[in-house]
């Protein structure tokens, strides 16, 4: 009977102690139908995937106001069922431990910091996923964010951050990003900068709500050594967004000066409806179009697609 008690207690001792974590597994599923036009080739339909992910959160509360965390994410192609990266947990694979009060420390591959404050933020009508992403803004989600640490402070009355160094473990140099986030009521302000070898890029957006309006843009700055197209360029983007009942309404256009990594000067602008069935499932609809100086760098495309986040 005594070791049946023990048990008992050290079962229950167990629960106690799981009670304390949680494990969450999180996803999205998001795929157009699309007619599209890239450069001089002709017309064609396809059925593509817009940035599909499934992933597994844990959060474990240490006591004393400690925490961990950890996120395991995947990307695939909806469309095909394929995986849409050699590294099965290409999208972030990271460990995480702090405080509110001290901020945390993070280690793995994750998203740069100074991306999602900028042009990620004001991407509404999609989250600058497929074919109406932003194809101007420099560097992006494709920077260096594998064998990353990075610190993010506490949030002090609306203003947070992130420092984080990519380390290029001998075989290039290390990748440094910053980024600010400021939120007070409907103002919401970003800045961002990162930088690896001769290139480097630094931003600056807002976004304002106004009842059922919100309003975004940013600015940014690239600067690259040894371009033939020139060593420096300017990109800005505005975005827009009206919501009526279920419907959104979007509008983006961008535009960016000749030089940087892209060469060519370039424009891109968006039209996009979104219906949303409920809190976590959206039909919609857009026309994206890019101009480059020729017609070679054009592309443009007609969509119509499913979103369902789980």
């Amino acid at each position: 009977m005594e070791k049946i008690a023990l048990a008992a207690v050290a079962s229950m001792l167990g629960l106690s102690a799981f009670a304390q974590s949680s494990v969450t597994l999180y996803g999205r599923v998001n795929t157009t139908f699309e007619n599209q036009k890239d450069g001089t080739a002709g017309r064609v339909n396809a059925l593509n995937n817009n940035a599909s992910r499934w992933g597994v959160r844990v959060n474990e509360d240490l006591g004393g106001g400690l925490f961990a965390k950890a996120v395991l994410e995947a990307g695939f192609s909806a469309d095909t069922g394929m995986s849409d990266s050699t590294a099965y947990f290409g999208r972030q694979s990271s460990v995480e431990v702090g405080s509110a009060s001290m901020g945390s420390v993070r280690m793995g591959n994750w998203l740069p910091g100074s991306y999602l404050a900028t042009a990620d933020y004001i991407s509404m009508h999609n989250h600058d996923t497929g074919r109406s992403s932003d194809a101007l803004y420099a560097f992006g989600a494709a920077f260096p964010r594998n064998n990353k640490i990075g610190y993010f402070t506490p949030n002090w009355g609306g203003f947070s951050g992130e420092a984080s160094v990519s380390l290029g473990e001998g075989k290039a140099a290390n990748a440094r990003d910053l980024s600010a986030n400021y939120v007070s009521g409907p103002v919401h302000l970003g800045a961002g900068y990162s930088a690896q070898g001769g290139g480097s890029q630094a931003a600056v957006r807002g976004l304002y709500f106004m009842g059922p309006v919100a309003l975004g843009a940013y600015l940014q700055r690239e600067s690259i050594d040894g371009s033939a197209f020139g060593k420096t360029r300017n990109i800005g983007r505005l975005s827009a967004m009206y919501g009526a009942g279920a419907s959104e309404f979007h509008v983006n256009g961008g535009t960016t000066q000749k030089g940087g990594t892209q060469g060519d000067k370039a424009s891109q602008w968006t039209l996009g409806y979104n219906y949303n069935l409920s809190k976590r499932t959206k039909v919609y609809t857009y026309y994206t179009a890019v101009k480059g100086q020729s017609d070679a760098t054009s592309s443009n495309s007609f969509a119509v697609g499913v979103r369902h986040n789980f």
